[in-house]
């Protein structure tokens, strides 16, 4: 154990639970919209960083550059996908969701969105989502969770499990106490740290290599980025994900105005592009810089390994910060969604009846995220639970197929219904799971066909279904002109 590295992480984790602390105590008359959309007063920079950071998780720093470091250049179109696909949600999904969401009676959360987009009083949609996002968000949690433990573990030699544990307690500790503000501004902080992480950490390495310290990479199919379509086609599906994905997306609906979104939009397009294009050079130059160790590509090490070799141990210390940051970030953005997702959607309107007052659904949240944090401890404290890319891979891919197409349709399509969208939602997930457990073998990711049949279904029921109301309609223009302003 190296004491100035364990004494970065304490200092940074301090630093991390002040902030939930301090905006419990600035909020403590806070409303559910303060809690979960910080009352959309959020700033062009902290927005952008915050959507970023709570995408790109500890897997950009752990799991998509040891993907790269063992399998080659073919997992480099993941990154493509993802910078097309995060570029195009902000450019074209972001400015409108924004407005309609603020025209549909002011919603908070997305299931919420898409139930008063329709004007519905059904509670059905609401509750399939909710579902969903219990589900995916534990998963996806669990991995966030999971690379927190084996960061610990590598730099304390500390247990994972109890690494796990004591991660958790953190991000639980802030998300429970501050809020969406809370969870924007620690992002906001982690995005900066993990930008300066992936700056340093290659262009170092690199700087070795050129003075002789590497092992070249002899085979040919490694280099090979276009060796299978499967591949490709599956790395540029990736990015269908933003287009469904809460936890990113419910950060276009708290910026202040639609010249702010405009700003953060250029800023976390280029965040996130520089972002993957580093994350892709650490995969290989950690290749050429490390050589092939089973050890590293079995658990997410090859970011961990180059910091430690290159940096002495209070930069390394710093550096390796950013990967607790990244964790955290996406780790509390998650328990947040799926917070409010069950106190807005099902605790309030099904359970209580809409009689819950604010304090009251303050607290449910709370516990729900206290709940399913230890659930993602359960998950992943399993040692067959599976790494950290398949973890996220799995959550990222129901969210995509379910949520994407239900979202684009109801943003950009005066006909879709509100049957259309539950339809959609629900055969979306379905679909997704049900490639991932039967038709894995194909080398397809599951979320495009999952998102494929989500809009197939979608379409087919909104146009056997009822025209939309004269309302709904009134409702689809009048957002349409604001977000156009």
């Amino acid at each position: 154990m190296n004491i100035q590295e364990v004494s970065v992480f304490i200092i940074y984790l301090v630093f991390m639970l002040g902030v939930g602390v301090w905006f419990f105590f600035r909020d403590k008359n806070q409303t559910e919209k303060g809690y979960f959309l910080g009352d959309r007063k959020m700033g062009a920079w902290v927005a952008a960083l915050s959507a970023g950071a709570s995408d790109m998780s500890a897997w950009v720093l752990m799991g998509l550059p040891t993907s790269i470091y063992a399998l080659g250049l073919g997992q480099v179109w993941i990154a493509v996908g993802l910078a097309l696909g995060y570029s195009l949600s902000w450019i074209y999904e972001a400015p409108r969701l924004r407005t309609f969401s603020i025209t549909a009676n002011d919603s908070i959360t997305i299931p919420q969105y898409l139930t008063n987009r329709f004007l519905s009083k059904s509670k059905a949609l609401q509750i399939i989502s909710a579902v969903v996002f219990l589900v995916a968000y534990t998963i996806y949690a669990a991995s966030s969770i999971k690379a927190c433990g084996t960061l610990f573990n590598t730099v304390t030699g500390l247990d994972t499990t109890i690494a796990m544990y004591l991660a958790a307690v953190i991000v639980v500790g802030y998300t429970f106490l501050g809020g969406f503000s809370a969870v924007s501004w620690t992002d906001f902080f982690q995005g900066m740290l993990v930008l300066a992480a992936m700056f340093i950490v290659p262009l170092a390495a690199d700087a070795m290599l050129e003075a002789g310290n590497f092992s070249p990479i002899n085979d040919a199919a490694y280099w090979n980025a276009f060796s299978s379509w499967q591949e490709i086609v599956s790395g540029l599906a990736w990015g269908l994900g933003y287009f469904g994905m809460p936890h990113i997306i419910i950060r276009f609906m708290s910026i202040k105005s639609q010249p702010e979104l405009r700003k953060s939009a250029k800023i976390g397009i280029s965040w996130t592009a520089i972002i993957l294009t580093f994350s892709a050079f650490v995969g290989v130059v950690g290749r050429m810089f490390i050589g092939f160790d089973e050890a590293v590509n079995n658990n997410s090490l090859v970011f961990i390994v180059m910091t430690r070799r290159i940096f002495p141990a209070i930069i390394s210390g710093v550096i390796l910060s950013a990967i607790l940051a990244a964790a955290m970030s996406t780790a509390d953005s998650q328990l947040l969604a799926a917070a409010s997702a069950f106190a807005s959607d099902v605790y309030r309107p099904v359970i209580r009846k809409d009689k819950a007052g604010n304090r009251e659904m303050l607290w449910a949240s709370r516990i729900v995220v206290l709940l399913i944090a230890i659930a993602a401890l359960i998950i992943a404290s399993n040692p067959n639970a599976g790494s950290i890319m398949a973890l996220v891979s799995n959550a990222w891919g129901v969210f995509g197929a379910a949520f994407g197409p239900a979202i684009l349709l109801s943003l950009f399509w005066r006909r879709f219904t509100f049957p259309g969208a539950a339809c959609g939602i629900f055969v979306g997930a379905v679909v997704d799971i049900a490639w991932l457990m039967y038709m894995s073998h194909t080398g397809i990711y599951e979320i495009l066909p999952g998102f494929c049949a989500g809009l197939v279904v979608a379409v087919l029921v909104s146009w056997i279904s009822p025209l939309p109301s004269h309302e709904v309609e009134e409702l689809f223009d009048k957002a349409l002109a604001m977000s156009n302003e």
